[in-house]
């Protein structure tokens, strides 16, 4: 059932990240939950969907070339 749950909003993240980079700030203060359950930043980084980077002294969290693909497959892109 949390895969259920958990898979959409993880392809909302990649989405959202898609449209452009974001900071590591600006992604946590969107994304990351308290509730173990809903794992949506650690299970999408963990999966190598998205990555963080190093851009002018900021951390910047950007789409992985699998997490496009997931959105192409899933039509989401």
């Amino acid at each position: 059932m949390v895969d259920a749950v958990v898979e959409p909003l993880i392809l909302d993240l990649l989405e959202w990240v898609a449209k452009g980079d974001r900071s590591y700030e600006e992604v946590m203060d969107a994304w990351r939950t308290s509730c173990p359950r809903l794992p949506v930043w650690e299970d999408a980084n963990d999966r190598g969907l998205v990555t963080l980077e190093e851009v002018d002294r900021r951390s910047i969290v950007k789409i992985t070339p699998s997490g496009l693909t997931l959105l192409k497959e899933r039509g989401r892109l």
